[in-house]
């Protein structure tokens, strides 16, 4: 197949571009700068611009059979008026604009869109969500709720099998959370963050492309698909299993207010969680390399 993939050069983007290739797939990455791009990626990519508010005309989208989109700004970040904008229009704009493309080129056959489980809300404790749960109604709820809409587009307009692949806290060393987690939990000085209690649906970075890539090569499986680890745990176990993998110390509790004074409304991601299962994933017959933490920490980390 030839495959689109936004977001190339991103946490996700250059592994699964790498296991495209490895699969004999033909990769087309849309990005702001493709010179840039072009000398982070391996040899044999093309490119053409895509900067998520500007259309694009159907040659960008040239043969390609599928397409996987993984851009958008960053989350952790200070949630001041600007950036909740950018959060916003980088998901939901940008899936317009890469959507109506779609329909324009009409070669088109498989979307799969990553969304995240911000989709759930902060605010459901300990309950049990899968795919069938609904969603909430915070800031990334519904930033997700949109972005998932105009993904779906593809499947309601243009008859495109959709998949819309909804991400948890994405794991390794090299980059997201447990990279700004390592320094402190290193010295020693880590630990449970706020009550503790807080649910992390986590998932290793390799699982994580395994699953884009499953998603991409099975059409059947459409609509959302939690991109999760079959064993969330709570921050305080998350704490003490990444105390025990770097064999460090992991009791210097985080209380909630710090988090919140240096993290303002984005402290909401680290206070609440949510304690989400990968069913759909699970029943089409995609297996974990890394279902359980301790396994996949030691694996990142030994």
């Amino acid at each position: 197949m030839k495959v689109a993939v936004t977001g190339a050069t991103g946490f996700l983007g250059p592994g699964l571009v790498q296991g495209l290739l490895s699969q004999g797939h033909q990769v087309q990455v849309l990005t702001r700068d493709v010179a840039r791009a072009m000398e982070r990626l391996p040899a044999g990519v093309t490119g053409a611009v895509f900067d998520g508010r500007t259309a694009m005309g159907p040659e960008a989208l040239a043969g390609v059979d599928a397409v996987v989109h993984l851009a958008g700004e960053p989350v952790a970040q200070r949630w001041t008026k600007d950036a909740k904008q950018r959060i916003h229009d980088s998901r939901v704009q940008g899936t317009r604009v890469l959507v109506d493309t779609m329909k324009a080129a009409g070669t088109v056959k498989r979307f799969v869109s990553t969304s995240a489980i911000g989709y759930y809300g902060g605010a459901r404790e300990a309950q049990v969500l899968t795919e069938d749960s609904a969603p909430g109604d915070d800031f990334l709820a519904r930033v997700c709720v949109a972005w998932e809409a105009e993904a779906l587009r593809a499947r309601a307009e243009a008859g495109v099998s959709t998949a819309v692949v909804r991400m948890g806290m994405v794991l390794h060393p090299d980059g997201g959370a447990l990279h700004k987690m390592l320094p402190p939990f290193r010295m020693g000085a880590g630990g449970p963050v706020g009550s503790g209690k807080q649910y992390v649906s986590w998932i290793h970075l390799d699982d994580a492309r395994a699953l884009i890539q499953f998603a991409l090569a099975h059409p059947e499986l459409e609509g959302p698909v939690n991109a999760t680890a079959p064993e969330p745990v709570t921050n305080a176990a998350f704490a003490h299993a990444l105390g025990h993998a770097l064999g460090r110390p992991s009791v210097m509790h985080v209380p909630a207010f710090m988090v919140k004074a240096a993290l303002g409304e984005m402290s909401k991601v680290v206070l609440e969680g949510q304690r989400v299962l990968p069913a759909r994933a699970q029943a089409a017959g995609f297996a974990f390399g890394f279902p359980e933490l301790e396994g996949a920490l030691k694996q990142l980390l030994g």
